[in-house]
C-alpha cells in the first residue's frame, strides 16, 4: 500500500531530513512512526500526498510511484488519502459542517449526497450535534475530531496523521486513538507519527500495530 525505498529528502542549505529510508506499510496495517522531535516524521508523512517531494529514492502509494507523479495528477492521489496534521487548518469563518464539506466540494459530488456523507463523518467522530458550531467554539479534542471527520469524509483507504494527540489531555487523546483503531478494524490503512508512547500502547491493546522508529532522519528500528 505504501512503500519507501532508499528515500532521501534534503532542504535548501543541505539539511538532510531523511537519509536512505526504506520500509513498507501493507494494506490494512496500523503503523506508528515514532521518534523525537526533529527525527523526520513530519517530513516523511508529507512525501505521501506530495506536499513535499523526494530528492532521491521512491515512494509508492497504492501501486503508483508518486515520486515522479505529474502535478496534474496530485489532486486525484489526495482524494484517496486522509490527512491530519498538527496545524489542523480549520476555517473559523465556516461552521463545523462546512469544514467537513470542503473536500467534497471539489469532487463533483451532488450537494445532497455530500451533505449526507459529511453528517455521517461527523456522526462517526461524535460531533453530529455540533455541526452548526464554529470550530473556534469547540474544545481542543473536538477540533481534532473535526479534523478527522474532514479527513475521512472522502472515505479514503489511507489515513496519515502527524502527532494527532499532541496538546490533548489523556481523555481526549484516548478518544482519538480509539477512533483510529475503529477505522483500522474496517480496513483503513493508517500511518501515525507520534512520540506519545501511551497512544501506541492503547492502540496495540485494541488492534494489531507495528512501529517504525526514526532518529535524525534515519530508520533505526
Amino acid at each position: 500500500m505504501i512503500e519507501f525505498s532508499a528515500v532521501y529528502k534534503r532542504y535548501p542549505g543541505g539539511y538532510e531530513a531523511l537519509k536512505n529510508v526504506s520500509f513498507t506499510v501493507a494494506s490494512g496495517e496500523l503503523v506508528f512512526l515514532t521518534g523525537h522531535s526533529g527525527a523526520g516524521k513530519s517530513t516523511l508523512l508529507k512525501l505521501i500526498p506530495l506536499i513535499e517531494r523526494v530528492n532521491s529514492g521512491s515512494v509508492i502509494v497504492g501501486g503508483q510511484n508518486v515520486s515522479s507523479m505529474r502535478a496534474a495528477a496530485v489532486p486525484f492521489l489526495r482524494r484517496n488519502i486522509g490527512q491530519i496534521f498538527q496545524d489542523q487548518k480549520l476555517l473559523y469563518d465556516r461552521s463545523a459542517f462546512d469544514n467537513v464539506m470542503l473536500p467534497l466540494n471539489v469532487t463533483g459530488l451532488h450537494p445532497r449526497d455530500g451533505a449526507k456523507r459529511a453528517r455521517a463523518a461527523l456522526d462517526k467522530v461524535g460531533l453530529l450535534g455540533r455541526e452548526k458550531a464554529n470550530p473556534i467554539a469547540l474544545s481542543g479534542g473536538e477540533q481534532q475530531r473535526l479534523a478527522i471527520a474532514r479527513a475521512i469524509v472522502n472515505r479514503p483507504s489511507i489515513l496519515i496523521a502527524d502527532e494527532p494527540t499532541a496538546n490533548l489531555d489523556a481523555n481526549y487523546a484516548a478518544e482519538i486513538i480509539d477512533l483510529f483503531a475503529a477505522f483500522n478494524q474496517v480496513g483503513v490503512t493508517l500511518l501515525i507519527a507520534t512520540h506519545d508512547q501511551g497512544a501506541v500502547t492503547r492502540a496495540s491493546a485494541k488492534v494489531k500495530t507495528r512501529s517504525v522508529e526514526l532518529k535524525a532522519g534515519e530508520l533505526v528500528a
